[in-house]
């Protein structure tokens, strides 16, 4: 394989580092995600019930206790309670602004993995032409054509091994957007849910 690997030139490296990167991405997001939704297991509703009954201190225990992004938003928001509800909205906002972006930490690193994982295949085709081409004008043009296909298939490795590592990973991608996406609604749901206790109970 690695002598396979071999004939597609220099830019077959910089191919298969990409591809290990997206592994470890997609990998630490997965295990990040799975540990986050863990910890804060309907939180919400726990702070909700508490804040209804007049729990605030245990309300604010247990979004500290938690350390995950609802906790967070959850104890920014329960410190905040006091403020006027224009300015507690807007850190409600903020917190999960925060969380969103951590949660998104690296997505942009497919995408542009995604994008530039084909490119890269490319110029090695393009590189592997110019060298085939070369060899013939060196040769008088006195060239069969099992060396030019020869020539031509190991230029092309190059574009099939970026297309099999983009194709994956621009897939890896849109599933990670979408477990954020679905988070940052959950976020959104739990601060409603905070704002109607503490307007049930005025607190």
């Amino acid at each position: 394989m690695l002598e396979f690997l071999s004939k597609g030139g220099m830019l077959v490296i910089p191919i298969l580092f990409c591809s290990v990167l997206v592994l470890a991405i997609f990998l630490e997001r997965i295990i990040r995600y799975a540990i986050n939704r863990r910890r804060g297991k309907d939180i919400e509703v726990k702070v909700g019930k508490l804040l209804e009954e007049g729990e605030i201190d245990a309300a604010l225990r247990v979004s500290e206790q938690s350390n995950s992004p609802m906790g967070r938003v959850l104890e920014k928001a329960i410190e905040a309670k006091d403020l006027d509800r224009e300015v507690l909205e807007s850190v409600i906002v903020n917190a999960t602004q925060t969380e969103v972006r951590d949660l998104s930490s690296y997505l942009q690193a497919l995408a542009t993995i995604g994008n530039i994982a084909p490119l890269l295949g490319l110029l090695g085709t393009i590189i592997g032409m110019i060298k085939a081409f070369m060899v013939i004008q060196e040769m008088g043009g006195k060239v069969n054509a099992a060396v030019l296909a020869g020539g031509i298939w190991e230029a092309m490795l190059t574009t099939a091994l970026g297309l099999v590592v983009a194709l994956p990973t621009m897939v890896a991608h849109s599933y990670l957007a979408a477990k954020v996406d679905n988070y940052e609604a959950r976020l959104q749901n739990g601060a409603v849910l905070f704002l109607k206790a503490i307007a049930k109970k005025g607190v």
